[in-house]
């Protein structure tokens, strides 16, 4: 059954309101081999431009994965003082091409949540333009192709941690089609608010994603020594470190040489390379890469409340109220 969800300008047309509709349907779109699948619709009758009637496009929701980037919060701040010396970070989203600058508020013992709502304001004005009806005079600062991934961005606050999400939502967090946020310090300027900030120490998960842990069995029997053999797979291996692990014992160690099948192992004292001996196909070596501490890519949409307030919140931010 659909839905109709009426959504308000609340500060400059409080009486406007539009209406926008969520419903469940079963599609057949192309790429699928014929094959239905059901999604999610968000769709709305109000004009992005009341004088031109310009249309909003149909979102029909197949994927849930938007990307971000964090700050790391390890300075453990609540409250942030912003001046010239530190006003300053840039950011890309989705597949945009040019860096984009973003100036904070300057003050004193500025709280994070209003730093966000700063932050959130001024990315979305990129994807804004100050006369949807006259584009031509008034363009979109990021252009049409990624209006909507700087319009719709939002920006949370929590344990010290910025979170800079995308206003899209896509299949994969890397590739051309991709959901992704990347910052950082302004170019050229000596008042980077991004390390200040602490998103020169973050993650994101366009890096995230991209991190792939490889695994392989060990290919000969490890009675002790200073090599190890497992089978092909990886690809650099000196200064990495490794995990090996059997049904019993496990430990890490710091390859320092040797090739992609023969690890050469780190060691202070000659036969004490491993604690534990290991069986060729009853034991695998695993590359360890560093990774969110929050453990993984988490998309913030894990559940259908979430997704579908997104398309809500994608459709209401393309309507122009003014009558």
């Amino acid at each position: 059954m659909a839905v109709n969800v009426s959504v308000y300008d609340l500060v400059n047309y409080p009486d406007n309101s539009k209406t926008v509709t969520v419903d469940i349907k079963q599609v057949t779109p192309i790429g699928y081999e014929g094959d239905e699948q059901w999604v999610i619709s968000c769709v709305t009758s109000a004009y992005s431009c009341n004088t031109d009637r310009t249309s909003i496009q149909d979102i029909y929701i197949q994927n849930q994965k938007a990307g971000w980037a964090k700050s790391s919060g390890l300075l453990n701040y609540s409250i942030f003082t912003i001046d010239s010396t530190n006003n300053k970070f840039q950011l890309k989203i989705d597949s945009d091409p040019t860096w984009r600058e973003i100036t904070l508020a300057s003050g004193i013992n500025i709280p994070g949540d209003v730093i966000t709502d700063d932050m959130e304001t001024k990315i979305r004005a990129l994807g804004t333009s100050e006369d949807p009806c006259d584009l031509t005079t008034y363009p979109i600062t990021v252009g049409t192709t990624y209006a909507l991934a700087y319009k719709n961005a939002s920006v949370e606050f929590a344990n010290s941690k910025f979170k800079i999400i995308s206003g899209t939502v896509a299949e994969e967090y890397t590739g051309v089609n991709r959901s992704s946020v990347v910052v950082r310090s302004s170019a050229g300027y000596p008042n980077p608010a991004a390390a200040y900030l602490g998103f020169d120490l973050g993650v994101d998960t366009y890096v995230l994603a991209g991190q792939e842990v490889k695994e392989v069995l060990l290919a000969q029997n490890y009675p002790g020594g200073s090599v190890l053999d497992v089978d092909s797979g990886f690809t650099t291996v000196s200064g990495m470190v490794f995990y090996i692990e059997d049904e019993t014992n496990s430990e890490y160690f710091l390859c320092v040489g040797g090739t992609t099948t023969a690890l050469s192992i780190y060691t202070a004292a000659a036969g004490a390379e491993l604690v534990n001996t290991y069986t060729a196909g009853e034991a695998k070596v695993q590359k360890v890469v560093w990774v969110d501490p929050d453990y993984e890519p988490n998309g913030p949409y894990s559940e259908v409340d979430d997704i579908v307030r997104w398309g809500i919140k994608s459709q209401a931010n393309q309507i122009d109220y003014s009558s």
